[in-house]
């Protein structure tokens, strides 16, 4: 069976074998990649590029909403924060505002690198200090 995509191949084959951890951690890092086009696309006065990538990172707020485990007690905190930032996104599209779009993105890095720092020290405990990746 010939390979007709390569690249394609490799990036199935990068999510099919990452961690939950690591997919949250890709899913953050596009969250933040969406915001920065939906950014650019008011700089260049693309409406149609600013609602596109917004919805976007609206997509990744709302699964991280419906995969919540709301039996954990932070998880309800969790959802008030993700209601919010998606409430956010909305009006930022509504009103074409870059302000809104910063905000967001400076809370989804904030989370974003603390859920890095969670896995570096998960890997840490299960690989030893001495055998960082």
């Amino acid at each position: 069976m010939a390979i007709h995509n390569p690249y394609a191949a490799y990036q199935q084959n990068s999510v099919t074998t990452k961690s939950p951890g690591e997919l949250t951690l890709m899913l953050y890092n596009g969250c933040i990649k969406f915001i920065q086009q939906a950014k650019l696309a008011i700089e260049d006065q693309n409406i149609e590029k600013r609602n596109e990538s917004i919805q976007k990172a609206q997509k990744i707020i709302q699964e991280f909403m419906v995969t919540l485990n709301m039996d954990i007690s932070v998880s309800q905190n969790m959802m008030v924060m993700y209601d919010y930032m998606n409430r956010r996104l909305m009006e930022a599209n509504i009103n074409n505002d870059r302000a809104i779009l910063e905000e967001v993105e400076g809370m989804v890095t904030e989370l974003r690198d603390t859920w890095k720092t969670v896995i570096q020290t998960q890997r840490q405990k299960q690989f030893g200090a001495g055998n960082q990746a």
